[in-house]
């Protein structure tokens, strides 16, 4: 069954474009639009989507506000932001708000995708210059950890289990026994929780962990192969 979308902009243009893009997988079936925040609100209490594709530049309420407001009122949605800013206050305002995932407007169709695809499982997408910005403010020891562990929070038990040991200089292999899996699996769940996070090697992984309190140990510069999304682990 195709998951149901209330898409919220104020370009028609724009909105036709992604209309497009969204049924033509028959993953996703748009139920309704809206042009601005308040009937965007409106339309989500009546219709009880399953997703919200939400502009961040709106007029009168602004998509930040509008995204509080919607899971104020219907919980069940799964905000994902759809900006041009990348700018950090932008960014860590709309995850306040309780937004999963945060695409920028000059990502593919694919990236789009793929982010709805893992905010709808339940997960949380970051557009990639959006994580590097994140991790920058994290190194920066000026990193707000209630947002990121709301970006970290999409993971599930057994990824946030990974993650954590990830954090603390585990290898695939030792974290195999610890928690009695296949190097394989560990490796599957490395890559997948890189997708997730928007981040493509083992210290930005480390950085959310410390950031959003999993683990107070330090990283141990120790791996089992080069860390990137083709093999990790």
């Amino acid at each position: 069954m195709a998951h149901t979308v209330l898409l919220v902009d104020d370009h028609r243009i724009l909105r036709d474009g992604i209309r497009a893009i969204l049924e033509h997988t028959g993953e996703f079936r748009i139920v309704a639009e809206a042009e601005e925040a308040v009937e965007g609100l409106r339309l989500c209490r009546k219709h009880r989507p399953d997703l919200v594709l939400m502009d961040i530049a709106l007029p009168g309420l602004s998509g930040v506000d509008a995204t509080a407001e919607i899971l104020r009122h219907c919980p069940d949605a799964k905000v994902t932001i759809l900006s041009m800013y990348d700018d950090e206050h932008t960014v860590v305002g709309a995850i306040r708000s309780g937004a999963r995932g945060y695409v920028l407007k000059k990502a593919s169709h694919h990236d789009l995708l793929e982010a709805l695809r893992i905010v709808a499982r339940g997960g949380s997408y970051l557009s990639p210059e959006v994580s590097d910005r994140l991790l920058n403010r994290i190194q920066r020891g000026d990193g707000d950890a209630h947002s990121v562990s709301s970006v970290v929070s999409g993971l599930s038990p057994r990824e946030t289990q990974v993650l954590r040991l990830v954090a603390e200089g585990k290898t695939s292999k030792e974290i195999a026994v610890l928690l009695d899996l296949g190097l394989q699996t560990v490796r599957t769940y490395r890559k997948t929780m890189m997708k997730k996070l928007g981040v493509c090697n083992v210290a930005g992984l480390t950085q959310l962990a410390l950031a959003a309190g999993l683990t107070r140990l330090p990283a141990v510069a120790r791996q089992d192969a080069p860390a990137s999304l083709a093999s990790p682990g």
